[in-house]
Order: C-alpha cells, then structure tokens, then sequence
C-alpha cells in the first residue's frame, strides 16, 4: 500500500482526535458537557477551547483537500509512490497545525497551515504535468 493512503487515514482520524479536547475544554469550562446544543457550546468557548475547536474544524478542511488533490491524482493514474515525501511532510504540517493551535503560536501555526496547502497544491501539480490521463 502507497504510504500516502496511510497518510490519508491518518489524516482522517485527526478530527477525531480533537474533538475529545475540544470536549475536555467544554467540560472545564462550563461543567458540562452540553451533548443536547454541543454546538452551541462549542460556539461560546474561549482561550485554549475555542481554539480546540477551530483546530478541529480545520483539521476536517484539510482533509477534505487532501482528499480531492488525491482523487485527481488517482484519476491522473500518478504513481502514489512518487506522493510518499509529500504526504509525510503534509502529515507532519497538519500534526504541527494542531499542535500550534492549542499551544495559540499564531504566526507558527499559519506556516504549518501554509506548508500543508503547499504541499496540495504539489501533490495537484505532479497530477496535472506527470499524470496519463485519457481522453
């Protein structure tokens, strides 16, 4: 199996992974966990929690952009072995997005983002200038 599959499961299981903080958050803050208005709840978090929140929400827009740069690789017929260095380090760049998130190092956080969408956008270039497409 190409290590860019596993990079994208990966990467699918990182909301996951942020929601139980973002639950945590919600719990310290307010002491409940509100599971009848969950967004609501999440809507009035601040600090550490709002960003867990909005790490989380990030986390599944990266995914949905993974996801669509490797679709049009696929259909591209590109060789996803040739993506192994590119899903590392987009893997790398969202771990460290959430990571910067929560600890609130904006200006770092906004070059992991970059590095993540940097390495989409390469992933989309390799597909449409190397890729065999029919038709």
């Amino acid at each position: 199996m190409p290590p860019i599959i596993i990079v994208l499961f990966i990467t699918a299981l990182l909301p996951y992974v942020l929601a139980p903080i973002g639950a945590y958050f919600r719990v310290k803050e307010f002491g409940k966990f509100d599971n009848h208005h969950p967004r609501m709840q999440q809507a009035m978090l601040t600090g550490a929690g709002a960003r867990a929140i909005a790490a989380h929400k990030n986390a599944w827009e990266a995914l949905a952009m993974l996801t669509a740069v490797l679709v049009i690789a696929i259909a591209g017929n590109v060789d996803l072995n040739t993506l192994t260095m590119a899903g590392y380090v987009f893997l790398t760049a969202r771990i460290l997005h959430a990571a910067l998130y929560l600890a609130n190092l904006a200006t770092l956080r906004t070059l992991a983002f970059v590095a993540g969408w940097v390495t989409c956008i390469y992933i989309f270039y390799l597909a449409v200038t190397t890729g065999h497409w029919m038709g």
